[in-house]
């Protein structure tokens, strides 16, 4: 394998005019460029990535926490972020924190020994306490991405939570259901407890009650889904429709319906947030808000690259996306029978 040496005597130049042309660091005149460049081609010369990340001081890599790999709407980040990151220059290193605190404590310190230039976080606690390594430890920049927490010190990318969790159940109210349950995610995590409390302060702005029996959480995980809406809907009293806090829960959800032998709107209609791939191709359309994906990964990535370039000069930013509502089939008016 050709070294930086074997390239300097090929074009009968210095180790340090083949630096200088490699890295763009000093000028070269166009004569000794041409011929550095048709040594690297004719040696195949390809610079070893390590010592260049030594020298500038920077790995060139950018690591991206989900919560759950398994989960099609995390997924769908990381492509996002694929195609970000590269744009700016950067590589990705992806890791699943798998929704446990003490993974994401152990995944950060691996990211420290990886010497990334920064993370991308989707939190699975309500603190970030495992991000302040000490005084005499340079904090790493870091973006947290849908979630926050109690303690951030971080810029943060978020959607509105709380009027996404309203804007669903506002379209089951102005439908006449008034028997209105819900699957939530877990409460110690925002973006569950926020939509959550967008759907309570929906009903109480119109005078309704929630029957607590028709609370439940699903965990964000399409099976514990499943299980929460079979429970709801074999009883009596089930719920006229179901506010369900994501994506992949409401994919459960549905399973659950279809397994009792009810039909989606005609006995239950079902609200979500947020969407996944493929969820398009489900009949009966599912009625959500949605997030914007791909604008929020992007920014995320810009926030973060600007933190790396630029240091603790400007000012911790949290930035909110609003909700969009689509309306599908999943939904039907209350009738006199339910």
């Amino acid at each position: 394998m050709a070294t930086i040496k074997d390239v300097a005597r090929q074009a009968g130049v210095s180790t340090a005019t083949v630096s200088a042309v490699l890295n763009d660091t000093a000028y070269v005149s166009p004569e000794l460029r041409k011929r550095v460049r048709m040594a690297i081609k004719a040696l195949n010369y390809s610079p070893s990535i390590a010592a260049q990340s030594l020298k500038r001081g920077r790995s060139q890599l950018i690591a991206l926490v989900v919560a759950d790999l398994a989960n099609p709407f995390f997924a769908r980040v990381v492509w996002a972020a694929e195609i970000a990151v590269a744009a700016w220059g950067y590589s990705l290193v992806v890791f699943n924190s798998d929704e446990k605190p003490e993974a994401e404590e152990r995944i950060l310190k691996r990211i420290r020994t990886l010497s990334c230039d920064g993370v991308v976080l989707v939190p699975v606690g309500d603190s970030t306490r495992h991000l302040d390594l000490g005084m005499d430890i340079k904090p790493m920049p870091t973006v947290l991405f849908g979630r926050t927490v109690a303690d951030e010190k971080a810029d943060t990318i978020t959607i509105d939570n709380f009027a996404a969790g309203r804007q669903a159940t506002e379209y089951l109210l102005d439908l006449g259901h008034r028997r209105i349950g819900s699957i939530t995610g877990p409460q110690h995590i925002t973006t569950g407890h926020a939509r959550l409390a967008g759907m309570l302060a929906a009903m109480q702005a119109r005078g309704v009650t929630p029957e607590p029996q028709h609370l439940r959480s699903g965990e964000f995980r399409e099976d514990s889904a499943y299980s929460v809406a079979r429970s709801l809907l074999e009883g009596d009293d089930r719920p006229t429709a179901l506010y369900v806090a994501s994506g992949l829960m409401a994919l459960g959800a549905m399973r659950a319906i279809a397994d009792l032998g009810l039909r989606c709107p005609a006995d239950i209609s079902l609200a979500s947030t947020d969407t996944i791939p493929g969820i398009g191709g489900l009949r009966p359309r599912l009625t959500r808000t949605e997030h914007p994906v791909v604008d929020m990964t992007n920014e995320a990535v810009r926030l973060l690259v600007d933190r790396i370039r630029h240091g603790d000069q400007a000012e911790r930013r949290n930035i909110v996306f609003q909700p969009s509502l689509v309306v599908g089939d999943s939904c039907a008016p209350v009738t006199e029978r339910q």
